[in-house]
């Protein structure tokens, strides 16, 4: 049973393939690169992860997206926002206002219907995303439903008909650092930033939520 893991180098989708690797043989990671600020550090990470669990990978360059996208994860000019930790549960004011600045035009279900070709042709069964419940309360691409829609239309655009499924879908931030401890994750490969310095901004959400996370589980970066 092969799976298609979407890896960024962040928490949810680097946990996912620490999962995927102990219940998958054949396993391909993708990462894209649309431009983002993050990217260079997004692709090293990635490439660590891959080497890591000893996993395919491949890069899929999205330049269009990069040209149509005028967020503030592309777009130089503007700056990702930069909430307080109080401010990350507050779905009816600051993350809405947050969601909306670094939200990429069908970036999520793009990336779904690129690794359904992938499964297609390559013969893995699954797709796997790196969702989560906490994220969930302000992005409509990380819901379950949207998990759902996504599994239903490639039954129709497809004739294998792989299933889009998430290990992180029904876990927070702080469960999901647990999860990965849990199952041996190197920390230290991930990359949970909106920029592309050489160390994370702290500043940023998702730098914001990932740092909680972390000390909520009592967990080291190391």
């Amino acid at each position: 049973m092969g799976a298609i893991v979407l890896l960024s180098g962040g928490l949810d989708s680097s946990v996912c393939l620490a999962q995927a690797v102990t219940k998958h043989k054949k396993i391909l990671v993708i990462t894209f690169d649309y431009g983002q600020k993050a990217r260079e550090r997004e692709l090293l990470a990635s490439e660590q992860l891959a080497n890591y669990y000893g996993v395919s990978r491949e890069v899929i360059k999205l330049d269009f997206l990069q040209r149509i996208t005028k967020t503030s994860l592309v777009n130089y000019g503007e700056q990702p926002p930069e909430p307080d930790e109080s401010d990350l549960d507050d779905i009816q004011g600051a993350a809405k206002e947050t969601a909306h600045k670094v939200w990429v035009p069908n970036r999520n279900g793009l990336f779904i219907n690129i690794a359904a070709c992938f499964a297609e042709s390559g013969d893995y069964e699954w797709i796997i995303t790196g969702f989560n419940r906490e994220e969930a309360a302000t992005f409509p691409d990380n819901t379950v439903e949207f998990l759902n829609r996504s599994s239903s239309a490639l039954e129709l655009s497809t004739l294998s008909r792989p299933s889009v499924i998430s290990y992180t879908q029904d876990l927070d931030k702080a469960g999901i650092v647990k999860l990965g401890q849990e199952l041996g994750l190197p920390f230290r490969y991930i990359w949970s930033c909106y920029h592309g310095y050489q160390e994370m901004c702290g500043r940023c959400e998702s730098c914001r939520r990932f740092s909680r996370a972390m000390k909520k589980a009592g967990v080291a970066r190391e």
